[in-house]
């Protein structure tokens, strides 16, 4: 017996089948496209279904190893109906936009169909044809063969030939010898001898000068008794200093019962999780991994549908530990809880504590305390935060990268890792967000 990428158990005669994949979309553009997709992956498709139409009883029936779903809003409620079959460990869930399956085309769907197969049949390779690595290459000690060693067996009359058929082509042995006008004298003689050795005639500058100077004949020493000359102007006088009456100057009492302004109601930090293309899968086993309490808030960043943000809140929320909820701008971040954040939701420190706005720009990591916080990116994160990321681990933020068989798209996760953040599967990173902000039963950390 072997076991197959997700786990299950199967015979070595098993071993060597396509896995079988179960398609859930509705009929359209995007349900083709899938269907291609899944096509180039060499994969057993078992069902082919709408959502809507289909009960839990028969998706088990086919028992598939992995189920592809096309997300849109008109499958919302059946993706709810089939929660608890589609919540079985038994095979692998891989999501995907139904509105950006059926835009998809040319090198974008190749591409897709790469990292499609690669995840299914379990194994790395997503380049595309022709940029394999030769296996037939063996690498051997010592040093590479010399050009001289090469020819060593050729004939001598070769090589001069070729000498002479290339001696018209090379610079000839002469030294450069510069234009005689520009030729410098190579001698005192030649130097005294040459026209440039006399230097040009001065203007004529005594009238000139004189002119500046004046007639000094009639120069003078001023007489010792002569008054001195009065400045023309007088430096104003300072102005008062303020006179301050001490006599009437207090204490004035502090009452040790009155609010002190600007306390802090919000978390000092947060976890910020990046997720995208078979995003949901990944951050359901991270949450799924956290404990009932931690010492800082989790906001989760993954694009979607505005109509379907509250969705994933109600999903998150029957297998997370800590409660679920979409972020609110104006509201606080609270510690120990878990926010779902739409494009234009942000976070802003303010008096200590951490609080959400509305941002055109959507959520910056360098507005986070980075002693206090952590960036974790999952499957089908963002280029583009990478950077940001490991800005913000310059500064002293965690960052941790998915890796594994399940990152379907692992090129953000891929880059923070080989930059030497840390790597683990989606359980490994909740495990070493618990060692560092882990709460224990009492409310202290750990």
């Amino acid at each position: 017996m072997c076991t197959t990428c997700w786990g299950l158990p199967v015979s070595e005669n098993d071993a060597s089948l396509p896995p079988s994949v179960a398609l859930l979309a509705r009929p359209g553009a995007a349900r083709e496209r899938l269907r291609e997709a899944l096509v180039q992956a060499d994969v057993a498709l078992v069902l082919e279904e709408d959502p809507d139409a289909l009960e839990g009883a028969t998706l088990l029936a086919v028992a598939p190893q992995a189920v592809v779903i096309a997300l849109e809003p008109a499958v919302e409620s059946a993706l709810e109906r089939l929660d608890d079959v589609l919540s079985s460990p038994a095979f692998t869930l891989v999501f995907d936009e139904a509105d950006v399956a059926a835009r998809r085309e040319g090198w974008e769907t190749q591409r897709w169909a790469r990292h499609l197969a690669a995840k299914l049949h379990g194994h790395r390779s997503v380049l595309p044809p022709g940029a394999e690595v030769e296996d037939d290459l063996q690498i051997e000690p010592g040093m590479p063969e010399t050009p001289a060693e090469l020819h060593v067996d050729a004939p001598l009359d070769f090589h001069l030939e070729e000498a002479a058929d290339a001696a018209d082509l090379l610079a000839g042995d002469s030294l450069y010898e510069a234009p005689a006008h520009l030729q410098e004298p190579r001698g005192l003689e030649e130097l005294l001898a040459s026209p440039s050795a006399v230097p040009p005639a001065l203007p004529d500058a005594a009238p000139a000068a004189a002119s500046l100077l004046g007639d000094h004949s009639r120069w003078s020493l001023l007489d010792d008794d002569a008054a001195p000359i009065a400045s023309e102007s007088v430096a104003a006088a300072p102005p008062a200093l303020p006179v301050f009456d001490a006599d009437r100057l207090s204490l004035v009492e502090m009452d040790d019962g009155a609010p002190v302004a600007g306390s802090r109601t919000g978390a000092r930090g947060a976890v910020v999780v990046l997720a995208g293309i078979g995003g949901p899968d990944a951050l359901r086993r991270l949450l799924g991994a956290l404990p009932a309490a931690l010492d800082v808030p989790l906001l989760v960043r993954m694009p979607l549908d505005v109509a379907r943000y509250g969705n994933l809140v109600k999903q998150m929320s029957r297998i997370s530990p800590l409660p679920v909820l979409l972020a609110e701008p104006a509201a606080d971040v609270l510690e120990s809880h878990v926010y779902i954040l739409s494009d234009d939701t942000a976070v802003a420190l303010r008096d200590g504590g951490l609080s959400f706005e509305s941002r055109p720009q959507g959520l910056e990591l360098a507005r986070l305390p980075p002693g206090e916080s952590a960036v974790i990116l999952l499957s089908g994160a963002d280029l583009a935060q990478v950077d940001p990321a490991l800005t913000l681990a310059e500064a002293g933020a965690w960052v941790g990268g998915q890796v594994g068989e399940g990152c379907y798209d692992p090129a953000a996760a891929t880059a923070v890792v080989a930059a030497g953040m840390f790597a683990g599967e989606p359980q490994e990173l909740a495990q070493a967000i618990s060692a560092r902000w882990a709460r224990s039963q009492e409310g202290e950390p750990q």
